[in-house]
């Protein structure tokens, strides 16, 4: 069942959230909550290359982005 918002689809709508929170995270003046921001987002566009039936190049983007700031958070955090 595909719920409808303006005539967008689940999936357009995640693909949507992925965008407004990948963008807001550059908004951010702390690199840490920046990395966060864009883990969140990158997170969200995983989900959103799944329902496009598996898009290999979204999710192996995203994938690369979430352990990038990941280990960077961690490096941050030890230091």
């Amino acid at each position: 069942m595909i719920v409808t918002i303006l005539n967008f689809s689940n999936t357009e709508i995640i693909g949507y959230i992925g965008s407004v929170l990948v963008l807001s995270s550059f908004l951010m003046k702390d690199i840490k909550k920046l990395r966060v921001g864009s883990i969140i987002g990158s997170g969200t566009f995983i989900v959103y290359g799944v329902l496009l039936n598996n898009s290999i190049p979204i999710i192996l983007t995203n994938a690369c982005i979430v352990c990038i700031n990941g280990y960077y958070l961690v490096k941050e955090n030890k230091a």
